[in-house]
């Protein structure tokens, strides 16, 4: 028995040895990373508001995609398109945030802090700024050296049904309440007409509009959103409060109006519905839950170096 669990123990060493997260993994090399990243994300939000939303889905598309190992920030080299031209991600802007976070950085500990990890922070600081909760977040993360446009097709879509929610989280070790608290992410940001036009037109055999859509909000969108529609940029804000981390999110799911199909599919089954009804309801169990879950997704690791430049491998 001893020998087994002597066995198992040198096991998950190994297993953990290459990326161990840890909250105190730059106390000795570069004990002021929070802090330097946290300036640069402030000063960037101050003169755009929309950057926290933008930092926040990028560190998400990036752990959904090889884990949390930088690999959305690399630059398309060669015959090589990578993550940040993927269909799903062409509209991720605010990079620039990290490239001068990672500046900042490499000027007081240089060589030592990954991009991955500077994301992660950059992330947690803009939930910070946009009035949501903070957490410490687990670091020692390393930056990989793949990135494929190609597999950004492995991230959820708007139009996803639960079932398919369950599996692409399930996938990564993320649970149904996982699941439910991370969608709250929708409370920030903009959505181009792309990811709900599914809803307004040619629903289904049956409808024009998903019957799920509150009439007078589908011909709100209907607007803004016109079958031959012409505007590159026509979209609308996630919720009316898009530059505030709120739970007026969930308010919006029980109104059916949500924008994404994959928002709406979270009233289908109770589970994540009794889920939706108590972050409705207690903006404090999200805030909790919401910050649990941003550990656990930032946790997923994958890369093998800490990056010299954010946009290329070393």
């Amino acid at each position: 028995m001893a020998s087994t669990l002597a066995l198992l123990l040198l096991f998950f060493s190994a297993f953990s040895q290459g990326n161990a997260l840890s909250l105190n993994y730059y106390s000795k090399t570069c004990p002021d990373v929070d802090y330097v990243i946290a300036q640069v994300v402030r000063e960037a939000t101050m003169k755009d508001k929309t950057v926290p939303a933008a930092l926040l889905r990028m560190h998400f598309h990036d752990c959904f995609i090889r884990g949390c190992d930088g690999s959305v920030l690399l630059n398309s080299k060669g015959g090589n398109k990578a993550e940040k031209d993927g269909p799903p991600n062409v509209s991720l802007h605010a990079f620039y945030v990290i490239d001068s976070a990672k500046k900042a950085v490499e000027a007081k500990c240089p060589g030592i802090v990954s991009c991955a990890d500077i994301l992660a922070l950059a992330a947690r600081d803009a939930v910070v700024l946009t009035g949501g909760p903070t957490w410490d977040v687990p670091k020692g993360r390393k930056d990989g050296r793949i990135s494929k446009a190609s597999e950004t097709v492995q991230l959820p879509f708007p139009t996803f049904n639960i079932s398919q929610l369950k599996q692409s989280f399930s996938q990564r070790g993320l649970s149904m309440e996982e699941l439910v608290a991370l969608s709250g992410g929708h409370t920030l940001g903009f959505s181009h007409c792309s990811s709900f036009q599914n809803r307004l037109h040619n629903f289904n055999s049956t409808h024009d509009i998903d019957p799920t859509l509150h009439p007078s909000f589908a011909a709100s969108l209907r607007s803004i959103c016109p079958i031959k529609n012409k505007a590159k940029n026509a979209g609308t804000n996630m919720d009316p409060s898009s530059a505030t981390f709120d739970n007026n999110f969930y308010k919006l799911v029980l109104q059916k109006k949500s924008l994404f199909s994959s928002d709406q599919a979270l009233l289908t089954i109770p589970k994540t519905k009794d889920l939706v009804s108590k972050y409705a309801s207690s903006k404090k169990a999200f805030n909790t839950a919401f910050a649990n879950s941003m550990i656990k997704m930032s946790s997923i690791t994958g890369g093998q170096e800490v990056r010299k430049d954010c946009r290329v491998v070393n």
